[in-house]
Parts: C-alpha cells; structure tokens; sequence
C-alpha cells in the first residue's frame, strides 16, 4: 500500500458500473482508483502498468472473463489482491475464481460500506467471502444431485496434516464464515489469540488465506460434523 492510500483498478464490461463503483470509492479517504479496465486483457496490463493494491474484478466479461484474468494475474505473483464484484447468477463461475486465487467476493448490491470494507481487509492482506453467499456458493459446489441417495453418516475425515485440537475446532469454525471475532467470541479468547491460531492453520495447510483454507476444507471433504 502505497503512501496516499489504497490503490484500485476497477475491471468491468459495462462502463456506467464502473463509474458507479469510482464515484462510491471517492468518497473514502485513504481509497484512489487508479485505473479502469472493461475486460481480462486490458486489466492484466494495467495492473502491469499500475500496480495497484486490490483490484475489483467482475466474472463475465467478453474477450477474457474475471475467472482466466484471475488465473493469470496469481500465476504472475502479482501483489494485488482480487476482489470479485458479481451479480451471482452463476455460482460455478464464482467458485472457479477463488480455485483461481481470488481473495473474496461480494455481491454487485452490496452497499458501499461493504463495498469499502471488503477493499480496506483485502489491501490489509486478509480475505473476506461475504456471509450472505459463502453457504451458498459451497453447497452448490459440494451437495450431492437431487436424484442421488445421500450417503450414510460417517465420522469426520481425517486430515493429511498434524492440526491441533484447537486448530481443528477454528478451522470448522471458519469453513461456516465466521470471523475471527466470532470465534474469540465463542471460543473465550482474545481476538489476537485467534489470529495467531488462524496464521498457523493456513501454514499447515499451505494455502495463503482464509478463503482457501475454506477451500481446501471443502476440496478434502473436511466439513463440519454439527458440532
């Protein structure tokens, strides 16, 4: 993060969005856009070009979609971090982008303080999946067709690395959303205590974040007992 603040690229087909989205963003300070792209080729070369902290990323878009964008840019060990913006009409598209190396997604309505928040925690180098669609998103990736009996219940899955009992407990925790200031709340610990916790189960599992930590729950068949 640069001296004057955040820096933005804001990457959208539809141009009237995107001054939409520039015009929100003036308003906070500490926040500059710094550029505009309107598909997957022109927002690889301007975060060459730019170098910015967060880049708002919309899925689909004509020439190349968010989702090839997103690839690319995380195979380039860009530093910035990615938001997806998207009207979640096509959650495949969205759970593909974060396989990709997005950081968090947010719905095209949400409001500008979320707007805002989600761009402040991304340059912070943390994730963020908004609570409203993480469940959603997860259940269309994971459940089982319609037409498929369900399987009978078995004990939780062992996991191929060595988490502590605590780390286990945290990392169900976050595979429902929680943040960490959820989980100090219900687990009686300080919010830093949390984040110590967080930091080793993301090194364990050799994912860079919260979101992927998610990820590889789900990828592993690692998902919460009801407990």
């Amino acid at each position: 993060m640069s001296d004057s603040g955040i820096r933005v690229l804001l990457v959208d087909d539809q141009p009237l969005l995107r001054t939409g989205l520039a015009t929100i963003l003036s308003t906070e300070p500490g926040i500059e856009v710094v550029g505009e792209a309107s598909d997957g080729h022109e927002a690889i070369a301007k975060v060459a070009q730019l170098d910015p902290d967060v880049v708002c990323m919309d899925v689909q878009m004509p020439n190349m979609d968010g989702i090839e964008a997103t690839k690319t840019l995380v195979a380039s060990q860009t530093r910035a971090a990615i938001l997806i913006l998207t009207t979640f009409d096509r959650d495949d598209f969205l759970f593909e982008t974060l396989k990709a190396g997005a950081s968090g997604f947010l719905l095209k309505t949400a409001g500008p303080e979320q707007l805002i928040h989600a761009i402040q925690v991304l340059a912070a180098g943390e994730s963020l999946l908004a609570p409203e669609v993480t469940g959603r998103v997860l259940d269309r990736m994971f459940v089982q067709p319609d037409h498929q009996s369900a399987p009978e219940p078995e004990a939780a899955p062992e996991l191929p690395v060595a988490l502590t009992k605590r780390e286990d407990e945290i990392l169900q925790m976050l595979v429902t959303g929680k943040s960490n200031a959820d989980i100090a709340e219900e687990l009686f610990v300080g919010p830093a205590t949390v984040k110590t916790h967080v930091s080793n189960i993301l090194m364990k599992l050799g994912v860079k974040d919260r979101v992927h930590a998610v990820i590889w729950a789900y990828e592993h068949g690692y998902v919460t007992n009801g407990s």
